[in-house]
């Protein structure tokens, strides 16, 4: 795919993809069901997982610039039934988080306009299962046209004088690519960005610090941690797929010109502006109502429903502005997913038709196609509470295998090291953290329980002081890597293991279910197709493909090192 891209594309991807998808979809759940106005808090930690997450990200990006992301990364590093499972995953988190979104869009849009979507555009099916039982054509609609509009058919035309790419004689034509989606994304960011900042204004300025403190009914939890500290990591593990979008900037790796700046520019610069933006706008919302007034599936536009009639207008503003968000959310994340699906599509691990690219777009067309129509029909009856928590426990999965394998990465190589000490490391350190978790929730308060956790703490300490000091990296990044290496990658995976303990039980069901769906397809399907490539060659041609950036990067650092000696 053309490399077109720079870290100001790649920032307002990430702007893009996550604030659409975080703040007015999940907002709303956190802080009536789960946190209270303490959801700022829950923001913040997340946030910092994600920014730890996206140091882990930004490495292997940088050095392997190619589409696919976390599969790529766990495919070189754990192998390829562990990328299949990983990267089966993140495809379902995708589908089920823009089914999501398209699913708020309609709350939004029907307050823009001053209509009970609920009431008026929803149908409700009684002899389905309650939260599969409200059918919502416009969410199905919404994606649609998304998909449609998607830069993997040839709806931009812009002007070329590029003779390769023009078919007449004066050198005009079309030209599509990516970079032009971008260029509507950075037109779609600035006004979303311009509408946060109203929200934002508008919370300060018509909002009492006194809902912080006291909920509307006093018979409820009061106080600004109304459900205790328990409740703000439940609220972090449910905003956490309001991060998913800087993920989906790192599947445009293969699109990037200079993958060694940009990457961890775009990446790092995204995470850290919108966790920003997310807890002044939490914030914000908690000022405006108690949480207990807050509307979950619309908890902004909601804030000035039924307030005087000189205040509706802001409603519809705030509908009218998050409809967009929205809108730049889907277009982002439709780009990720698509790029997750063509490049495992690459190894033949699902049918190669999903990897096809089209010849004018230079653009995975038939994978686009598909999972738009997998988005539609999940977005058509299941609703938001059922969708959530399964996307957060998806996400919180990959990112803790994807830091795991950075520092299996830096550690091990196959031709010189043992991969032995590292993997019992990764073991010891996960079922630490793992205990960590269930002393947390299953230990009563009191003495006993803080001298547990405080000894599970040291524990965890100890092993990667032993680990760092025992064990030496054998492959230090020439351009960018994870600083304090293996600390950051170590506090990654104890916080996506923590915030995996405060998801409920019947996420993880669904998504032992998926998990095992996975399998059966790998089973039944995949080894085989992927077995049957191997030896026709195809995967060795597509592996030297994908290590040849790396290989380029290294040779150009090389290249600067000896120009840095001449010059001295």
């Amino acid at each position: 795919m053309r490399k077109t891209l720079r870290w100001y594309d790649l920032i307002c991807f990430g702007v893009g993809g996550m604030v659409g998808a975080g703040v007015f979809v999940t907002t709303g759940t956190a802080s009536h069901d789960k946190a209270g106005p303490a959801v700022v808090l829950s923001y913040a930690i997340a946030g910092f997982c994600a920014l730890l997450s996206a140091f882990c990200y930004t490495e292997f990006s940088v050095h392997m610039p190619v589409a696919g992301g976390a599969f790529s990364y766990i495919r070189v590093t754990f192998g390829e039934f562990m990328a299949f499972l990983t990267g089966a995953n993140l495809i379902m988190d995708y589908v089920f988080s823009n089914a999501a979104v398209a699913r708020s869009f309609t709350t939004y849009l029907g307050t823009a306009i001053g209509v009970s979507a609920e009431s008026k555009w929803r149908i409700t099916i009684s002899s389905l299962p309650k939260g599969f039982n409200e059918i919502d054509f416009i969410a199905v609609l919404v994606i649609s046209i998304l998909t449609v509009l998607n830069p993997t058919f040839p709806y931009q035309i812009v002007i070329t004088n590029n003779p390769i790419h023009s078919p007449n004689p004066n050198n005009f034509g079309f030209d599509y690519s990516t970079r032009e989606s971008s260029v509507l994304n950075m037109l779609l960011t600035a006004l979303h960005i311009l509408f946060i900042m109203f929200v934002i204004i508008m919370g300060f300025w018509r909002g009492d610090s006194n809902n912080f403190t006291k909920p509307s009914d006093p018979s409820h939890p009061s106080g600004f941690f109304p459900f205790g500290a328990t409740g703000v990591f439940n609220g972090a593990a449910l905003v956490y797929l309001s991060y998913i979008g800087y993920d989906a900037v790192s599947t445009l790796a293969e699109e990037v010109k200079n993958p060694a700046t940009d990457i961890p520019i775009g990446v790092s610069g995204s995470v850290i502006l919108v966790t920003i933006l997310y807890c002044l706008m939490a914030t914000s919302m908690s000022m405006l109502l108690p949480y207990d007034l807050i509307k979950p599936d619309a908890p902004f536009s909601g804030a000035f429903v039924g307030k005087s009639n000189r205040w509706n207008w802001v409603s519809n503003v705030i509908g009218v502005g998050a409809s967009f968000g929205i809108l730049t959310s889907l277009l982002v994340a439709l780009l990720g997913q698509a790029r997750y699906l063509c490049v495992i599509g690459r190894s033949h691990i699902v049918p190669v038709w999903f990897a096809k690219v089209h010849p004018k777009t230079s653009t995975p067309v038939n994978a686009s196609v598909f999972l738009g129509i997998f988005t539609a029909a999940i977005a058509l009856f299941t609703e938001l509470d059922v969708l959530l928590n399964l996307v957060s426990i998806g996400t919180l999965f990959v990112f803790y295998m994807v830091a795991n394998a950075v520092i299996y990465r830096r550690y091990v190589s196959a031709e010189t090291t043992s991969g032995w000490p590292t993997l019992s490391f990764l073991l010891c350190f996960s079922c630490t953290s793992i205990i960590f978790t269930l002393l947390w929730w299953l230990l009563s308060a009191g003495k006993p329980k803080v001298f547990m956790l405080a000894a599970c703490s040291m524990v965890a300490i100890g092993l990667v002081v032993v680990f760092n000091y025992s064990v030496p990296q054998v492959r230090k990044p020439d351009f960018w890597g994870v600083p304090l290496m293996p600390w950051i990658p170590s506090v990654s995976i104890f916080l996506n293991i923590f915030l995996l303990g405060n998801l409920d039980g019947p996420s993880y069901a669904r998504f032992g279910f998926f998990s095992a769906l996975a399998v059966v397809v790998y089973v039944v399907y995949s080894v085989h197709a992927s077995f049957d490539a191997e030896e026709e060659g195809i995967l060795s041609r597509k592996n030297d493909e994908m290590m040849k950036e790396p290989i380029e990067l290294e040779d150009l650092s090389l290249k600067v090192q000896k120009e840095s000696i001449l010059f001295a």
